[in-house]
């Protein structure tokens, strides 16, 4: 019943692009109620809700330092004081317009340029809160490798207990769990014109967020805005 932490982007609350999210996965993040989901012809509600089931457990975000338990001795209000450190040291930028995106058997929102700014917001996120992350179980670690680690993956997965970061990080938010290709290309055409108004100009991010899942059997949740020092001029 171990609490996990995680710091993620996440859209203003209120804007464009949070209610399109909370409305797609079928969940606010902010307020942990469920949000009703767009009809899509010929598809059954509970179709989409379990298309949609495994990002609605995290809620509407993109990664940047990705769940972890606390280690022993490290409390939660620690991280909290140590991640608004790390955010104040921040200043704001801009990142590039999203564009909707395959990813494996998953669609995402995904950056439509490189960011330099959001790899080192990322990879420093994960770098400067470390010593609050607990080691990840043998059967974490072997969950994680089920799905074909590269060496650099690997070597990733043991320094920092996720595979997925450094230069193997890759920003998105998560639309879907896996979809067969059929499903993968009926989801796609839904989405592309719902997307399409959110993807036309560049995401201001001028802070990130502490997301708290209490236990495995319950979703994340938004704990803390943690602003950046500086705004865009």
């Amino acid at each position: 019943m171990t609490a996990r932490y995680a710091i993620y982007y996440a859209p203003e609350p209120g804007s464009p692009l949070d209610r399109f999210g909370a409305s797609w996965l079928g969940r606010s993040a902010w307020t942990g109620e469920a949000v009703p989901q767009p009809a899509i012809g010929g598809l059954a509600p509970e179709q989409l809700q379990a298309m949609t089931a495994e990002p609605r457990r995290y809620g509407f975000h993109g990664t940047l330092k990705p769940p972890f338990a606390l280690r022993e001795g490290k409390s939660a209000a620690a991280l909290r004081v140590a991640a608004e450190q790390f955010a104040a040291a921040r200043a704001a930028f801009v990142m590039p317009p999203l564009k909707l995106a395959r990813l494996g058997r998953f669609l995402a929102l995904v950056p439509s340029a490189p960011s330099a700014e959001l790899a080192a917001l990322a990879a420093d996120a994960v770098r400067d809160l470390d010593a609050f992350r607990a080691a990840p179980s043998e059967d974490e670690l072997a969950r994680r490798r089920r799905a074909g680690l590269t060496p650099q993956q690997e070597a990733l997965l043991l320094q920092w207990g996720y595979p997925y970061v450094m230069d193997c990080f890759r920003f998105h938010l998560t639309l879907t769990g896996p979809l067969s290709p059929p499903e993968l290309e009926r989801l796609e055409a839904v989405l592309r014109p719902l997307t399409e108004p959110l993807c036309r100009e560049a995401v201001h991010v001028d802070a990130v967020w502490l997301f708290k899942q209490p236990n495995s059997a319950a979703p994340f949740r938004i704990a803390a805005r943690l602003p950046f020092a500086s705004n865009v001029s």
